[in-house]
């Protein structure tokens, strides 16, 4: 695990080093003092300056955000990206401005708003709703927090409310990206019915446009990558086990993960190092050997000299999304120009040997289908109260055919996902030889090798997804069925 910490910070450095040389991130702007930040792009750190200067409360922030979300949520723009706001919101913000007074700042997201995409658990008691977008779920009780969201709290952040997402993450059918029967069809706040990537959709709309100080996303295949490229963010996807999946609505214990989303990458580590951690109710987590780090130490500007950075080019210039998008190209170059220019050596090509086969196998569609039926079963189960009476996969499959006009976007009907996963039998020899294939492909013959072959610190690669086209469209026009 001590391995894959310096990674994250490997990866924290080259990232906060991109925006640091683009004048985004610097002590200086982040600290001064000011009246009310613009929320737009207001920082994590000039929100702290502000509150600690007395200049602004945390109930002043959060009726702020509640009237950002009131401007362009449903109305306006109508961006669809948070499905509900907490009622008990101004009464957190309320706690913690009097706990600022009188004890000082318990973290750095003391007082903070913090919207979460809307699988990530929280109390019902609270007056929140926990539903994946699905009707299905409306009204259910969870048992206790999600494991990040315990955490938050304990940092002293407030929870703003629950972020628009492609229901059940993505894992239903051919829907397009940001659509769940709860919240509508979410879109990008830069284009016009654009695509705002999923499935952590309303995560990166909200923090793109100011509806939150910082969001949180989860991630199973590019849910954060993929929104935060689009919405133009700055994204962590952690390594699975590095934050807790207790309490979010699963698609696969082997590939998901809770990540930050937000305009900096100062922002993200400052999130990142709250959220991350051991949980006994997550036991993926349990490998980690010692406490979390706090990820704003790799925030250096010097941090690539003499640095190694590799570009598995045969990777992306085979993937049907983004690979030969020239604009993605153009900028992509740029940055990799930015990298040099702060003192790194660019390896290009440094391709993953396996590449070819990963983007051919089925290995992963095999995993995630029997995880999912055997974690949603187990999700369902341990609710404490589900009004739909849905108890299982099976039950959902049948929920959505009687409420069309619930859960099924018009021209669209699709539950093959669902279906296909409801067919699997269980974690059988096929599984464990597709689970044991990924690992091969992704890191034994993928990263890892690239990265012993070229004597590596990281690798650096685009992001997929398209900004100017419609909502669940390819460049071509053609339907696309989106990360989950």
């Amino acid at each position: 695990m001590s391995v894959v910490k310096w990674w994250t910070s490997v990866l924290l450095a080259v990232l906060a080093c991109l925006q640091i040389a683009r004048g985004v991130v610097t002590d200086t702007d982040a600290a001064a003092a000011v009246k009310f930040p613009d929320l737009y792009e207001a920082s994590v750190l000039e929100l702290q300056a502000g509150l600690d200067a007395g200049h602004f409360s945390s109930v002043d922030l959060v009726k702020a955000y509640f009237a950002r979300i009131d401007e362009v949520n449903l109305k306006g723009a109508a961006l669809r990206a948070v499905l509900e706001t907490n009622p008990s919101a101004l009464a957190q913000a309320a706690a913690m401005d009097k706990e600022r007074k009188k004890k000082g700042k318990r973290s750095l997201l003391h007082g903070i708003p913090v919207l979460l995409k809307d699988n990530i658990a929280t109390v019902a008691s609270e007056g929140m709703n926990t539903t994946a977008g699905s009707f299905s779920l409306l009204g259910s009780v969870v048992p206790d927090d999600a494991g990040v969201v315990k955490r938050l709290r304990k940092a002293g952040a407030i929870i703003l409310g629950k972020a628009n997402l492609s229901e059940f993450a993505h894992f239903r059918g051919n829907l397009a990206s940001g659509w769940s029967g709860r919240g509508g069809q979410a879109t990008n706040a830069y284009f016009k019915n654009a695509d705002p990537c999923g499935s952590s959709s309303g995560s990166g709309i909200a923090a793109s446009i100011g509806l939150a100080a910082v969001t949180l996303g989860s991630e199973t295949d590019g849910s954060i990558t993929c929104p935060s490229s689009n919405n133009n963010l700055a994204g962590i996807k952690p390594t699975v086990g590095l934050t807790s999946r207790a309490g979010v609505v699963p698609i696969s214990e082997h590939q998901d993960t809770v990540g930050p989303m937000t305009r900096s990458m100062t922002d993200a580590a400052i999130v990142l190092s709250v959220i991350a951690g051991k949980d006994p109710n997550d036991n993926f987590t349990l490998a980690q050997p010692r406490n979390v780090p706090d990820f704003t130490k790799a925030l250096k500007t010097n941090a690539l000299k003499g640095k190694r950075i590799g570009v598995p080019r045969h990777a992306f210039l085979n993937d049907s999304i983004s690979g030969n998008d020239p604009f993605v190209n153009i900028i992509f170059e740029q940055a990799l120009n930015t990298i040099r220019s702060l003192g790194a050596t660019i390896v290009d090509p440094a391709n993953l040997p396996s590449a070819d086969e990963i983007i051919n196998s089925n290995n992963e569609n095999v995993v995630l289908d029997v995880d999912f039926k055997i974690q949603l079963n187990a999700y369902y189960e341990a609710l404490l109260k589900n009004p739909s009476g849905v108890r299982n996969l099976a039950d959902l499959i049948e929920f959505n055919n009687a409420h069309p006009d619930l859960e099924e976007p018009k021209g669209f009907q699709s539950q093959s996902t669902l279906i296909e996963s409801e067919a699997t039998t269980g974690r059988n020899a096929t599984f464990f030889q597709s689970l044991a294939f990924d690992k091969e492909l992704g890191a034994t013959r993928g990263i890892d090798a690239a990265l012993k072959a070229h004597k590596l610190d990281a690798l650096v690669l685009p992001a997929p997804g398209f900004t100017t086209v419609p909502a669940g469209k390819s460049s071509s026009s053609k339907e696309v069925d989106h990360a989950i």
